[in-house]
């Protein structure tokens, strides 16, 4: 933009020059002088904006930022100078973080009333892929036909078997399914109609030193709670975390109400902050919605955590952006984050010595029914979950939301950290010229459909691409899509062609793939995003 600015001065530099000496007489001179000192002032404006990015750059590359947005820039952000209008219910002292960016997907078939117990699940199976860098093939403990307790191991990676991946139900282990190369795909039990839990000690926190408080979560599966970033995967026992981030709401399409899911489990959600404190250098963070105004008291009592509080579009509610507009991570820096569900879980392991891996799940999508919340555990069967509830064959199951989550079907389980199971119309249709003439309302980031027009619109969605894919074009909608100080297509870029340096110089530590899945979205060259993002965090995490 500034360098189509200066050279639009230059033109007119030389076309006003031209035509004032045909002219003659001093104004024109003067016309001219002034002309020549705004293109060198625009120069060096331009000069001094570069050096201070370039400055801010290296600062996070070295690692010795403090934290805040501008805290080696030379300049007073355009927030500084004009602060932004926060909501009347926050308080002055609050933190507050608005973001700018994004967009909200408005769909059919939002969750609704009060939680229900899912009276129709037996069957519930803890599934290795859900574990991202595990080994493809574990050392499983359990045979078929094996009675186990919540809580009880059943496998463990080869390469950290400290690490231990537990049962979320007690019951009779009636499969283990592999996959391609004999590698384990799901270890299924047959639940008991009464839970049964493996008895556990929890150490006390006032007294007790991290190691000990590292190796119990180790001993009883819980230590696979928690997640790292970089790279969304289980964290390494000996690497204490800079900070730990947890978002208390989800903006992603129909994704469940945060303030639904823990109604009865607020001692425990206390209780797992507490925990997490003791175990990181830093602080605990929670990322509040601004926008609501009757936040639970589960959130708003919380202490011993920092509370932030963030206003914007989708993707606001996703942690990873979250820890960018707070204070982003920086090289050979370690975070982790945890689900507000498993953070209950983590703290009930303290108050009772149980491993309560139980969930509200939202049941969410124009195909069901009744659109509703239940209460289940975690890796609960799809097919027994929507029982009844499904108002057309022809639909998409999707284990989380439509942005983000994995395609399903019913004889599949729930993903081991979802809250949510999407069911919508399956787009496998041909609607002639739908490029062209779209003949009904859909879902869309362009000003030409009308959602632009009317902001409160709701669509019905089905899973059709409108489109193939096609040459990979710059069109500046990824920057729109994600309030993050990072250039996402080069980074796509970068991943495709295998260049690490620039992979890590764009930023691709502090990304995961829920991230980018609202630009995957949006991509009119319909790249598969999220897929290309994975590839490149493999191959940064096996070069070490």
């Amino acid at each position: 933009m500034k360098n189509r600015i200066a050279l639009s001065l230059l033109t007119i530099l030389l076309a006003t020059n031209g035509l004032m000496a045909q002219g003659g007489g001093q104004s024109s001179n003067w016309f001219m002088y002034l002309l020549l000192a705004m293109v060198v002032l625009l120069f060096f404006l331009i000069f001094v904006r570069v050096s201070d990015s370039m400055l801010a750059i290296e600062a996070k590359r070295l690692g010795i930022e403090d934290g805040s947005k501008d805290s080696f820039s030379l300049f007073s952000s355009f927030g500084d100078l004009f602060p932004t209008k926060r909501p009347e219910h926050l308080s002055a002292s609050a933190p507050f973080v608005k973001l700018t960016k994004g967009h909200d997907i408005l769909l059919e078939g939002a969750a609704e009333g009060a939680v229900q117990p899912a009276q129709t699940v037996t069957t519930y199976a803890v599934s290795v892929p859900d574990f991202i860098g595990i080994s493809p093939i574990p050392k499983v403990t359990v045979e078929v036909g094996d009675n186990v307790k919540a809580g009880d191991v059943l496998f463990y990676d080869k390469k950290k078997p400290e690490i231990q991946y537990v049962a979320p139900v007690s019951g009779e282990v009636i499969e283990i399914t592999r996959g391609e190369k004999r590698s384990i795909k799901q270890i299924i039990i047959l639940a008991d109609k009464k839970q049964q839990f493996k008895s556990n000690k929890a150490p006390q926190l006032n007294d007790a030193s991290r190691e000990e408080i590292v190796n119990y979560l180790l001993e009883t599966g819980a230590w696979t709670l928690l997640r790292q970033r970089p790279y969304n995967v289980t964290p390494e026992p000996s690497v204490v975390p800079r900070d730990v981030y947890i978002s208390t709401f989800d903006t992603a399409p129909l994704a469940p109400n945060s303030n639904v899911v823990l109604v009865g489990k607020e001692a425990a959600f206390q209780k797992g902050l507490d925990v997490l404190a003791a175990l990181t250098s830093g602080s605990v963070n929670l990322g509040m919605n601004a926008k609501d105004a009757t936040i639970a008291k589960a959130y708003t009592d919380a202490t011993g955590v920092n509370k932030i509080y963030f206003d914007g579009k989708h993707p606001a509610g996703n942690v990873g952006v979250q820890i960018h507009n707070t204070k982003p991570i920086a090289s050979g820096e370690v975070i982790w984050t945890l689900g507000v569900q498993e953070v209950a879980t983590l703290g009930e392991l303290f108050l009772s010595g149980n491993f309560d891996a139980s969930r509200v799940v939202a049941l969410t999508g124009a195909e069901l029914k009744a659109p509703k919340y239940v209460s289940t555990y975690a890796g609960a069967r799809l097919g027994e979950l929507l029982k009844d509830n499904m108002a057309n064959d022809h639909s998409r199951i999707i284990s989380g939301d439509v942005l983000s989550g994995s395609q399903r079907d019913a004889d599949s389980f729930l993903g081991y950290f979802d809250d949510q199971v999407t069911v919508v119309e399956e787009g496998d249709d041909y609607e002639m010229f739908g490029w062209l003439l779209p003949l009904k309302p859909r879902p869309s980031v362009s000003g030409t459909f009308p959602n632009k027009i009317f902001t409160d619109l709701v669509f019905k969605a089905d899973t059709n691409t409108h489109g193939e894919q096609r040459a990979f074009v710059m069109t500046g909608l990824y920057e729109k899509m994600l309030p993050m100080d990072i250039y996402p297509q080069q980074l796509m870029k970068s991943i495709m062609i295998n260049d690490m340096e620039a992979m890590e110089g764009l930023g691709i530590f502090e990304l995961v793939e829920e991230d980018v899945a609202l630009a995957e979205f949006a991509c009119v060259s319909k790249q598969p995003l999220q897929s290309i993002l994975r590839d490149g965090l493999d191959r940064m995490r096996e070069e070490g």
